[in-house]
Formats: C-alpha cells, structure tokens, sequence
C-alpha cells in the first residue's frame, strides 16, 4: 500500500476514532433489536403487509425469508431516473425467485440541476442532498426490513441518500445504477456552441438543437460531473456490483444486473451467516478508496463538500487537506470531458472501470483489505459483467487501456497528480480543480471585477468592462447566504474572454461542480462572505493572487486599509423566497461551511464536539 495514503487512513482513524465508535456503537444497538419485523406489534405488522399478496404476507410472517426494502428517486423528467420506473417490478421478481420480499419502502425527491441550472431552483439543489437523507430515512423507519436497495444516480441524490443509509447502518445496502445515455453531441461541439452563444455568434436556435443533440435519451448525461462521479465513487467503494456503474439502459445485460443486484441484497442480511451491514463497508479505507478513484480521474468537486458529510454520516472526520494530500499521492489516469474530449462511454470502452480498478490495485493505491457487497478485497472489481446464453457472469477486465488518448496508465499518467489542489489566504480557504486546465498551474495576480450576483456579469461581459486581465469576484453565494447554486452560467463568457487572450480566473464562495472547466475557478470561499469571511470586504481593483504552485488565494490590501472598510452588506432577499425557497430558511441558518460538508444534519452532534 502506498506509504502516503495509508499515513492518511490512519490519520482520519486516528482523529474520528470517538466519532466512530458511537457511530458503530448506534448502529450495534440497532442490530441487537433482532429481526425488524419481530420488535413490531401484530397491529403494526399487519399494516405492514396489508396490501401485499398472501404468499408474501406468509413469507413476511414466518420472520425467516428476508424482506428487501427499495427507496427509489425515479421521476420521469431526469434522464438518469427515468429508467427506474421499471425496477421495482424486477426487483420484485428477482426477489420473489429466491425465497424473499421486496417492498417499495419510499420515493425521495430528485431534482435536476441540468434543468435549474441559472434558475431560482437552483438555490434549493445543495440542501435537496439533506432532503434526500431524510426522505431516506423516513422510507427506511418502518423497520420492515432485513436490507435494502437505493435507487439514484444524480449530483446530491447518491450523496443523500449514501447518508439515509448510513443511518440505518445495520442494514445491508446495494446501491443500484441506471447508466448512461448512448453518445450524443461531442461534449467539445456543445462547449463551442456555448461559447459562440455567449458571443452572440449563434442564436437560441441553434444552441437548443447542440443541447437537444446532447441530451438526447434516458440514462445519465455522458460528462464527467457529479452524476458519473458518484457512480465512480460508490462502486470503488464497494457499494455496486462490479462494473455496473456504466452499462447503458434499456439493455439486456443493464436488466440483469438489476435484478443481479436484488439478489444480493438478500444474501447480506443477519437473518443468514454473510451479515454485512452498510455501516461496517464504509469505513475509513472504504472512503480513501472513493476518493482515491474520484482524484485519479478529475472528478466532481462538489465531493470535497459531499464525502465529507457522507464520512460525517459513518462516523469519520475528513477535511481539504486529506483530498489535497490524496491528490498528490495519486495520478490523473482518466480524460474525460471537461477534462478532455471523450464522455463516459468512450471511457468504458478503453477499458473502464475494470481497468481503472486493477491499475490502481496493483500500484498500490487502493486499499484491497476491505468488505463490499461482494465480499472481502476489490479484486471481483478488475472484472466485467457479461451476458453469456442470458446468463450473468464477470470476466477479467482487459489488461491495458484500449484508448490512452481516454484511459492512460500510472507510469504514464496525464498528471503526475490528481488535479485538486486546496487555496489558502487571508481570503479563507478554497478548493481549485487543476486537472482541466491548459496548464499544469496556475498563477494569476489581477484586480478584482466584483459581483454580488451571478446575473450581474452577463451586463459586464457584453459592455466590454470585463475585457482585461481580471480577477472575476462572485460573492453571497455560499450555503448559508442563499443555499449555495451552481455557477456555470459563469463558464461560457469567461471562456470567451481567456480566448481573446485575456488572463482570467474566479473567485467565489458557490459551487463550479463536476463540469468545471478551463477557466481557474477558486470556489467554495470558506468563510463565505455572509459569514463574515473576507470576500465581503473585497472591492472592484483590488489586486488578488492566485497561485496553485503555492497554494495561495490572497488580497493584497494591507490590513489597515481591510480594517478601516465596513463589510459589503448582502442584498439577497430575492434569492430567499419564492420557488420554495422560504422554507428552507431554518436550513439555510444551520448549514456547517463548505468544508465541513455544508450539512445540516450534524448540528446537536457538531455543538458536543
């Protein structure tokens, strides 16, 4: 095992080994309550089983066949959700020709930042993550069942309900996937479309058939974002089946991996002698390994907020500075769009999620001494699901990548590091995804142009005031001040200005998320300025440095100057109301930083600590 990664395990034991033992001690005290259905009352349980048929209400008494409970966050608008509208009923009958149940426990909400994306919903889709382990929760409280199956895809729809699971940690858990949707539109194509809009050199027309020509039909988008990210990460955690991250839907082999997955879920319950509950596979390794996987392939940084709360979720205690150290343990092995031009399918076919398992396995950069839902170690994850004569099995995978333009190897990686690097300054902490841009660093000292308002630089971009070296400053936007949206709308004009020539970056206590691109972006400012952080002072011609050799984010005024100004006051009722915003005030004024995973679940147990 690398010597570094394994001084980083040890050092997020080290630090969470209270945590961890009430978390492991919660979910002990859960165990011992015995078969779920057997603490229920006759009046509870006959409810339970009300509406099911009479060979399953003999199974659910007899307390000995396992009753699987499904959360699902099918809806028919996400691409990436729509193909779960027909897993339950094969979950059911994969189910029901072992011996066992399956009841549809609950739905949780799945909203789309494809769709909200610039829009007023989109100030709801961080704290939708919370919703999600809540509605996870609720759906799991019936304590009907021996295991269960999570049903998501999408940006905070795994995270969340990864964290709902891990608060029913006794119960075995088979996360399930949907794929991604066939090829459509090169990512590149799309991006110059976006750009030439932006410029004016297209009109809507022409950018809705790009979008449309994109995306295109069910299954997740083919970029590397958050959706394919956690993918990644979950099943290099062992949580799905080997390689199913991946495989398209609406196929045959797609079909009988979910059923595949259905069966196994009740093959981990305590009712038999392979117990593996949920809460023992996510441990402190499990959780290097996902993060191993997601930094050696350029993932999503909406992770360095979401694996924090999905390890808070277990018990551990992880921050920045363990994603940026792992980041300079591992290499950048994967090309996929935004960091390159291939999207998740070309991924697959170099070699996939097979190759990437077994070429980090045998570099050391994995923890192999770990439990998944396939048993003990990683290696059954350097295989490939086939369909052979309609019959399920897994081959090895192939032995070298069949596309290094997508897939390189660690001898030879794309970036001797992952491509994550952290910031810090008098400006507060920050996160900077490097594996995308056109240089290996970055190092930019510029004034500052600030914004209030993501919608105020569509003004400036066209007026020309932003033609110029520029730090571009977009503040009031972290989870406290308005919940934290997305920013890409940012993306495409400061693209358009680093192609005239123009030495941009940005600074902003919002997300970027996993389509991140070629303009450096500093993102998730902790403090956020609503918070008092340093942002709130900054004014338009203050010269900042950026500065990823050093790792630095500074103003550079002098402190007297920064003493004697009043903190910018922030003009964000618009953004607290209407579209559903005004009940997630109470959310908002609890959310921990973007550091400590922007969370809202942890405050009575974070007020102990």
């Amino acid at each position: 095992m690398n010597s570094q990664l394994a001084e980083i395990t040890q050092r997020i034991i080290e630090r969470s080994k209270e945590t961890r033992k009430a978390y492991l001690d919660k979910i002990e005290n859960a165990r011992r309550e015995g078969p779920h259905r057997g603490v229920l009352s006759c009046g509870n349980l006959a409810h339970g089983f009300a509406a099911c048929g009479t060979e399953e209400k003999s199974d659910l008494r007899s307390m000995t066949k396992a009753n699987v409970g499904i959360v699902s966050a099918y809806n028919d608008m996400l691409s990436a959700h729509q193909p779960y509208e027909t897993y339950p009923a094969l979950i059911k009958e994969a189910v029901k020709e072992v011996g066992s149940v399956a009841q549809f426990a609950g739905g949780v909400p799945a909203m789309c930042d494809g769709v909200t994306q610039g829009q007023k919903g989109m100030d709801l889709s961080l704290m939708s993550r919370d919703v999600i382990a809540m509605a996870s929760a609720v759906a799991l409280s019936h304590n009907m069942f021996d295991s269960a199956l999570m049903l998501g895809i999408c940006d905070k729809i795994v995270p969340g309900l990864l964290m709902g699971a891990l608060s029913f940690g006794h119960l075995p858990t088979v996360f399930v996937p949907a794929g991604p949707m066939p090829s459509g539109l090169p990512n590149k194509e799309k991006a110059r479309v976006r750009q030439a809009y932006a410029e004016g050199k297209v009109g809507r027309e022409e950018l809705l058939e790009a979008e449309s020509q994109s995306y295109h039909s069910a299954g997740t988008c083919t970029f590397y974002g958050t959706a394919n990210s956690n993918q990644l990460v979950v099943e290099m955690m062992g949580l799905h089946l080997p390689g199913s991250s991946f495989v398209n839907p609406g196929t045959p082999l797609r079909d009988a991996l979910t059923k595949a997955a259905a069966v196994q879920a009740t093959r981990l319950t305590d009712l038999g002698e392979n117990y593996t509950p949920i809460g023992h596979i996510v441990d402190a390794k499990a959780l290097v390994n996902g993060l191993v996987g997601l930094l050696a392939t350029g993932g999503s940084t909406n992770h360095t907020m979401h694996l924090i709360a999905v390890a808070r979720s277990a018990g551990y205690i992880i921050n920045w500075d363990d994603f940026s150290e792992i980041s300079n343990a591992v290499p950048l092995l994967t090309r996929i769009y935004p960091n390159g031009s291939a999207d998740i399918n070309h991924f697959t076919a170099a070699g996939g999620m097979a190759l990437l398992m077994k070429q980090l396995l045998d570099a050391g950069l994995l923890h192999n001494d770990v439990t998944t839902i396939c048993g003990k170690g990683l290696d059954n994850y350097t295989k490939e699901p086939f369909l052979n004569d309609g019959e399920l099995e897994w081959r090895d995978g192939p032995k070298e990548s069949l596309d290094k333009e997508v897939l390189a190897t660690v001898d030879t990686p794309f970036k001797p590091d992952g491509g994550l690097s952290v910031l810090q300054g008098n400006l507060g902490r920050a996160v900077i995804k490097t594996s995308a841009l056109r240089t290996p660093h970055c190092h930019i000292k510029a004034p500052a142009v600030v914004f209030e308002d993501q919608f105020e630089l569509d003004a400036a971009f066209k007026s020309g005031e932003l033609d110029k070296d520029c730090i571009v400053v977009v503040r009031f936007q972290g989870p406290s001040a308005i919940g934290m949206p997305e920013l890409h709308r940012l993306t495409p004009p400061l693209g358009v200005l680093q192609d005239r020539g123009f030495k941009v970056a940005l600074v902003t206590d919002g997300r970027m998320s996993g389509a991140s691109g070629k303009v450096p972006a500093a993102i998730h400012v902790t403090p956020e300025a609503f918070k008092g952080g340093l942002l709130c002072k900054v004014e338009n011609g203050d010269m900042i440095e950026l500065d990823t050799k050093t790792g630095a984010l500074t103003l550079l005024v002098d402190e007297e100057t920064l003493n004697a100004r009043e903190p910018r006051a922030a003009d964000i009722a618009h953004h607290q109301i209407g579209m559903g915003r005004e009940m997630f005030a109470g959310m908002r004024a609890v959310l921990t930083g973007a550091e400590e995973g922007a969370c809202s679940l942890f405050v009575e147990q974070e007020q102990k600590l």
